[in-house]
C-alpha cells in the first residue's frame, strides 16, 4: 500500500480520499477547511497540517482543486520541490488543457512523474468509488497512476498525452450540458402537448431520444431512479460547476478553430441560470428556467 498525499477534500475530494483510506493505503489529508477536514479523518484519512506537511514522504500526490489558478499555486509552491521527485503527481481537478500542460512540464522538469486525471461521475460516484478517470499522460505515468486511482473508480482510460484528460473531461461535460438542457426543453414541451411526464419518460427512455440525462438523471422528480429533481434539485453536480466547465470547452473550441454552436447555446443558458441565482442548485434545476418556474432568491 502507498502512502498518498490528498489536498483538496470538498465535495467530490471529501468522498474519493476515504475510498483510499479503505483500499488501506496511508492517505494524509489537507484542505483548508477544517470541518472538510474532519470528515476526511472520520473516513479513515490521517491529518496534515499544510499541503508540504502532507506531501513530504507521499510516493503519491493527489490533488482535487477548484481551479486552474489554484492548481498552479499549489504545485508551483507547495508540491514541487517539496514532495520527493519519485512521487507521482495526479491531478483529478478540471481545468484548462494549457495549464494542465503546463503545470504538467513544470513538474517534468523537476524529475517528477505526472498525470492530469479529471472525474466524471458527481458526488454520489466519489462516495461510491464509482468515477469515471480521464487520464492524460505518458504509458509508464498512467501504469503507475491506475493502481491508486482503482479504489476511486469504475473505469480508469487513459486518454492521451498530457493535458489529454482534460481535453476528454471539457468535451465530455459539454454534451452532458447540452444533452441536459434539450432533455429539459423535451420535457416541458411534452407537458405542454398532454403528456404524462411518466409515460413521456417510460418512452424516451427506450427510444432514440434515450441519453444518461434522461435515463439515469431525469430532471423531473417521481419518474426514473431518485435523482437530485427528487431532492429539490440540491446536491449533484451544482448548474455554476457545470458554467464553468462549459466555458473551459468554449475556450478550447476557440483556441482550436472548432465550431460549437450547441455548446455556445448551453453555456449562455446556464450562464442565465446561475445569473438569476441558481449556481448552487444541481445542474438539471436549469428545467426550472426553462418552464419558466424558477423563483430567484430573494438573498
Amino acid at each position: 500500500m502507498a502512502r498518498i498525499a490528498f489536498i483538496g477534500l470538498g465535495h467530490m475530494g471529501g468522498g474519493m480520499a476515504p475510498n483510499l483510506a479503505k483500499a488501506g493505503h496511508d492517505v494524509r489529508a489537507f484542505d483548508l477547511s477544517a470541518d472538510a477536514l474532519a470528515k476526511a479523518v472520520a473516513g479513515g484519512c490521517h491529518q496534515a497540517g499544510s499541503t508540504e506537511e502532507a506531501v513530504k514522504d507521499a510516493e503519491a500526490v493527489i490533488t482535487m482543486l477548484p481551479a486552474a489558478q489554484h492548481v498552479s499555486a499549489v504545485y508551483r509552491d507547495q508540491v514541487l520541490g517539496k514532495a520527493p521527485a519519485s512521487a507521482l503527481l495526479i491531478d483529478c481537478s478540471t481545468i484548462d488543457v494549457a495549464t494542465a500542460r503546463s503545470v504538467e512540464e513544470e513538474a517534468a522538469a523537476q524529475g517528477y512523474m505526472m498525470v492530469d486525471a479529471p472525474v466524471s461521475g458527481g458526488i454520489a460516484a466519489a462516495a461510491g468509488g464509482t468515477l469515471t478517470f480521464m487520464v492524460g499522460g505518458s504509458d509508464e505515468a498512467f501504469a503507475r497512476a491506475q493502481p491508486i486511482l482503482d479504489p476511486m473508480a469504475k473505469a480508469v482510460i487513459h486518454a492521451g498525452g498530457a493535458g489529454a484528460g482534460q481535453a476528454a473531461k471539457i468535451c465530455n461535460n459539454m454534451i452532458l450540458g447540452a444533452t441536459m438542457v434539450a432533455t429539459c426543453e423535451a420535457f416541458v414541451l411534452a407537458q405542454k402537448l398532454g403528456l404524462d411526464p411518466q409515460v413521456f419518460f417510460d418512452i424516451s427512455s427506450k427510444a432514440s431520444g434515450q441519453s444518461w440525462s434522461m435515463t439515469s438523471y431525469a430532471p423531473v422528480p417521481g419518474v426514473g431512479p431518485d435523482t437530485p429533481a427528487d431532492h429539490d434539485y440540491e446536491g449533484g453536480f451544482a448548474a455554476a460547476l457545470m458554467l464553468k466547465d462549459l466555458k473551459l470547452a468554449m475556450e478550447a473550441a476557440k483556441a482550436a478553430g472548432a465550431y460549437t454552436p450547441m455548446g455556445g447555446e448551453a453555456e449562455e443558458l446556464y450562464q442565465r441560470f446561475v445569473d438569476r441565482g441558481g449556481g448552487s442548485k444541481d445542474f438539471s434545476g436549469i428545467i426550472k428556467m426553462i418552464d419558466d418556474s424558477w423563483k430567484v432568491p430573494n438573498n
